[in-house]
C-alpha cells in the first residue's frame, strides 16, 4: 500500500509529463447536467464546447473567461482571478494544491484544498494512472460545480488560434 505521500508524489510526475488534454466532460451544476469536449493547455488555457441547443462555448484564455452562445451570438466576459478553478488550469498552481491538499482514497483520488478565502477545491485523480478525472468548486454565486472528465487525448498539437478571445462589439 502506497503512502498519502507517493500518492501525491506521482500524480506530480504525471502532470509534469502532460502539457495539454483533450477530454469529454459531464458537469453538474444544480441539479443540471451538461456534457461536451474540452481542451486544456497548461498554461491558463481551456476550451470547452458544449453539446446543447444553445452552442455553447467556454473559452479561458490566462485570466479571461468567456461564455459564448453561439446559437444567439451572444458573448459574456467574467474576470476569473477570483475563482479557484484558475488553480487548475496552472500546472504550477495545480502542483502546489496537491502539496497542501488533504488527500482521501476511495475508488479515486481526491485532493481537498480549502483557499485562503475559504473556497474548497476538491480535485479527482484516477488511483491507477494518476490521471486528472475531474473537480468540485463553488462558483462566483457559491454554486457547486462537479466536473468529471475522460481523457481522450494527451499532448496532442493543437491551433493556438482557437484560444482567440473575441473582441467586444
Amino acid at each position: 500500500m502506497s503512502s498519502h505521500a507517493d500518492d501525491k508524489q506521482s500524480i506530480i510526475n504525471r502532470l509534469k509529463n502532460i502539457n495539454n488534454v483533450t477530454f469529454n466532460f459531464k458537469q453538474i451544476t444544480n441539479e443540471k447536467t451538461e456534457t461536451g469536449s474540452c481542451l486544456l493547455v497548461f498554461d491558463n488555457k481551456l476550451k470547452c464546447i458544449y453539446a446543447d441547443k444553445m452552442q455553447k462555448e467556454i473559452l479561458i484564455n490566462n485570466k479571461t473567461l468567456v461564455v459564448m452562445q453561439k446559437r444567439y451570438g451572444k458573448v459574456y466576459f467574467y474576470p476569473i482571478s477570483k475563482s479557484p478553478f484558475i488553480m487548475i488550469l496552472n500546472k504550477s498552481s495545480l502542483i502546489s494544491l496537491i502539496q497542501k491538499s488533504n488527500l482521501e482514497l476511495n475508488n479515486n483520488i481526491n485532493l481537498i484544498y480549502i483557499d485562503k478565502n475559504n473556497n474548497k477545491i476538491t480535485v479527482f485523480f484516477d488511483k491507477k494512472n494518476y490521471d486528472l478525472t475531474g473537480w468540485k468548486v463553488n462558483d462566483q454565486f457559491q454554486k457547486e460545480i462537479y466536473f468529471s472528465l475522460k481523457i481522450q487525448h494527451i499532448n496532442n498539437e493543437y491551433d493556438p488560434s482557437m484560444f482567440k478571445v473575441p473582441t467586444i462589439n
